[in-house]
């Protein structure tokens, strides 16, 4: 079961938009269906709202260190609620995947991501779940850290925003247990 869902994404008006916050565009989406409250966390530099699903708290989570330093409110948290990795899901954006495409997995490296890369370090472990939404690659004039600190053209937030729905809909059934079996459907 996952307890602690994470978003990642950069704090700062002059980021919300941009590619590599759509971890906290889904977080944004899924505490607005529920109907959940963002509040900011009590010794955390993070955002924090919670959800109950089938009986059971599950914690969202905003960091709101840059994406670089994102792993260190993600282990305070975790070793605050005495967390097993296992029982982490972190939301984030994916150059390999085309813009929209979403996919679940568990475990692997950081692919060069360096909000995964700090949260790794700060777990000592790999063993979390990832709802990877994909972004697109840069141009190969452009360089990647200026495509995804950029905002994305229209047809790209409706792609985002189809991707974030259709995690929501798994949303549940992730976090209730079932990850491989959403992971089956949601990764055809």
């Amino acid at each position: 079961m996952v307890r602690l869902v994470v978003g990642l994404g950069n704090p700062g008006r002059q980021y919300e938009k941009t590619r590599h916050n759509v971890g906290f565009l889904f977080l944004d989406a899924l505490a607005l269906e529920r109907s959940s409250c963002w509040a900011k966390a009590n010794g955390v530099k993070a955002m924090v709202a919670e959800l109950n699903i089938q009986g059971n708290k599950v914690i969202l989570l905003k960091p709101q260190a840059f994406m670089n330093l994102s792993g260190q409110p993600v282990g305070q948290v975790a070793r605050y609620f005495k967390l097993a990795v296992e029982e982490i899901l972190v939301v984030h954006d994916e150059l390999d995947f085309n813009a929209g495409v979403i996919k679940l997995k568990k475990n692997g490296g950081h692919a060069g991501h360096n909000g995964l890369r700090s949260i790794i370090s700060h777990l000592g472990s790999n063993d979390f779940y990832r709802l990877r939404i994909g972004i697109g690659r840069p141009s190969s004039r452009e360089a990647v850290a200026d495509y995804v600190l950029s905002e994305p053209p229209k047809d790209d937030l409706r792609l985002f925003d189809l991707a974030i729905n259709r995690g929501i809909v798994f949303f549940d059934q992730i976090v209730s247990g079932g990850a491989t079996e959403a992971m089956s459907k949601i990764n055809t």
